[in-house]
């Protein structure tokens, strides 16, 4: 009994330790999912089974997922050792390395026998000269899900070298060309819009620097499934209706064809020229454009608070004729709007009780006289010297406080003019903007920095009324509002700022003003954010500190991080996000616990989200998780 008991004690439970053994492996399992599930949000189990894709990738590092057309056909009709074509590649090439993408070369055979269509992208680089059998494989390429970036005029000859007109253009991109930019040895300006997914985190109206020496192209938008994101029209020096001039001028375009997308630029990419920033930011446009194409997410804060396309300072400058202004202020109060006016030292000296009594219809702000132009070719010999342009800045900033006993925030040097004492003398005096008429890089306003300070400078977007009344001579109304319509219709488009400048001796006179009426209520009815101008500056100080990132997590997450290095909180943030998927039934989860929750609108089917943001402290990061799942899975 006892050699019994011995062995029953040495044997080993198999049934407890299989047991066991099925939890262990259970709670692995467990465990590992929600580790998955963490990183990567929903997916699908069939998400981690490898495929053949993935293994070679594995297994033999192949990574490319652009292709490049290299078009003899195209090359034939350049003129002999021309290498125009050759460092068009070359460029492309480089950025796209930059990118760390991989990239093949394909020939215009290729192209023939379909072998671009295993990749993601294809890059049809001054492709002027394709053949029939190329088109036709684009088109399916394109039809069946694949995303093309095309520059100048794609197809419009055939493989001889013969014309054969605009009907791949028109079919495929949704435009009918209108003209061509000459090369008249300069530069041209091209203004980028706003607020879209391309032109994320550059500013708004930016325009690039195009050289016309490869002759550039405009084209004119036909259809809705095709998007106008920037224009060649100058408004500034072009004459002309804006309107028709903004429409007719389409340099840059993106859209849909079939399941495929395209983005198509009448210029090549050789053809940018300027300054570092202008490479700089015209990187940042490509590499939106390339991961729009191949469907990476795209995020970027919005330039003005939520609800608003665009946003406006009424500017009413107290120059001659001063008590014109009171025309002004009955429709100020009746239309609910805060204006900033501008007023010299002199004229609040003269004029206390109506300049105290113009600071409840808004805000005032400094106009000063800090020199002037013997030229106009001059613009920094007969401005004045810093120190007596700091001493006017304050002088005239202690004098206008005494007369409202408000802060003054603003500066508008007399005629606009400044130069870099100006700025620097401003930021002496402890003005928070700048307001200027000269000619600057966008439409909306621009931070500048001078040591550990700052100033919001902003431009004159729009013509005012010495030019639509004095230069112009429209004495009419009807024509006096078409005018600034234009220009308000324009700015909307790019989604800017309109700066309504108007005076004293023109717009305020009694006869002329109830067209201020029209325009503030025609602002209201697009969706412009009326404000005045420390409102405007107020708003840029937060959301210039915003710091986003957004990236991919598996096929149903977006990772959203954002972070608030200044030193107030925002409110009323708003974020939109471009997903790049069609989906539905969309949850938010946060990184950290404890993290502020952020609300979320979404249109269900749309690929479009925002994400409204509250009390975002100083120094504080926020990691959102967006999990959806996808229509087109």
């Amino acid at each position: 009994m006892a050699l019994i008991n011995a062995d029953n004690k040495g044997k080993v439970n198999l049934l407890l330790i299989l047991f066991s053994g099925l939890i262990i492996l259970g709670a692995a399992i467990l465990v590992y999912y929600f580790v998955l599930r963490g990183v990567y949000g929903r997916f699908d189990i069939t998400s981690l089974l490898p495929t053949k894709e993935t293994v070679k990738k594995t297994l033999i590092g192949e990574t490319d997922q652009v292709a490049i057309l290299y078009s003899n056909y195209t090359e034939n009709m350049l003129p002999e050792g021309s290498t125009w074509l050759a460092d068009n590649i070359s460029t492309w090439k480089k950025f796209l390395g930059d990118m760390n993408l991989g990239y093949d070369i394909l020939s215009d055979q290729d192209i023939e026998q379909g072998k671009h269509l295993r990749y993601k992208l294809l890059v049809l680089p001054g492709s002027k000269s394709l053949s029939d059998k190329e088109i036709f494989q684009i088109k399916k390429y394109l039809e069946s899900g694949g995303s093309v970036f095309a520059t100048s005029g794609i197809a419009s000859y055939s493989e001889d070298g013969k014309w054969r007109g605009w009907q791949f253009f028109n079919q495929v991109f949704g435009m009918q060309f209108t003209h061509e930019i000459k090369n008249d040895n300069s530069l041209k300006i091209h203004t980028l819009r706003g607020g879209i997914p391309l032109t994320a985190t550059i500013p708004t109206g930016y325009p690039l620097k195009v050289a016309t020496w490869d002759i550039p192209m405009a084209a004119e938008v036909l259809e809705p499934r095709t998007n106008q994101v920037s224009f060649w029209y100058n408004f500034r020096l072009e004459e002309g209706l804006v309107r028709e001039g903004v429409k007719r001028s389409t340099g840059i375009a993106n859209g849909c064809y079939g399941e495929g997308r395209f983005i198509w630029m009448g210029f090549e990419i050789n053809s940018v020229i300027g300054l570092q920033e202008d490479y700089i930011l015209f990187d940042r446009f490509f590499n939106n454009c390339v991961h729009w194409l191949t469907y990476c997410p795209i995020a970027y804060v919005k330039d003005w608070p939520e609800g608003y396309e665009a946003a406006a300072v009424i500017m009413p400058v107290l120059s001659n004729d001063v008590e014109n202004i009171q025309n002004l202020l009955p429709i100020l109060r009746s239309e609910n709007i805060k204006a900033t006016f501008f007023v010299e030292p002199e004229t609040a000296r003269e004029k206390r009780s109506l300049v105290a009594s113009i600071a409840a219809y808004g805000e005032i702000a400094a106009l000063v006289d800090v020199g002037y132009l013997s030229s106009m070719n001059d613009t920094i010999n007969k401005l004045n010297s810093l120190d007596e342009q700091i001493r006017k800045m304050k002088s005239a900033k202690i004098i206008l406080e005494n007369v409202t006993k408000f802060p003054i925030s603003g500066v508008l040097p007399y005629f606009g003019l400044f130069n870099n004492n100006t700025v620097t003398a401003a930021i002496n005096a402890d003005y928070k903007y700048i307001l200027t008429d000269s000619l600057t890089d966008r439409s909306v306003p621009h931070t500048l920095i001078r040591g550990d300070k700052r100033i919001l400078s902003m431009t004159k977007t729009a013509r005012d009324d010495f030019e639509v009344i004095r230069d112009l001579g429209l004495t009419l109304a009807d024509f006096q509002y078409y005018t600034y319509q234009e220009d308000l219709d324009r700015i909307l488009f790019e989604g800017g700022m309109y700066v309504y400048k108007i005076h004293t001796e023109f717009q305020c006179r009694y006869d002329y003003v109830n067209v201020i009426r029209d325009v503030i209520k025609d602002l209201k009815k697009k969706r412009f954010w009326i404000a005045t101008a420390s409102e405007i500056q107020k708003w840029y100080e937060k959301r210039d500190y915003i710091e986003l990132k957004a990236e991919r997590r598996g096929n149903n997450r977006v990772a959203i991080k954002i972070s608030n290095p200044g030193k107030e909180i925002i409110n009323d943030l708003m974020i939109d996000v471009d997903l790049n998927d069609d989906v539905k039934n969309i949850s938010l989860d946060i990184e950290i616990i404890g993290t502020e929750p952020a609300v979320i609108k979404h249109t269900p089917g749309s690929r479009f989200l925002y994400l409204l943001i509250d009390n975002f402290k100083p120094g504080e990061s926020r990691t959102y998780f967006i999990d959806y799942d996808r229509i087109n899975a």
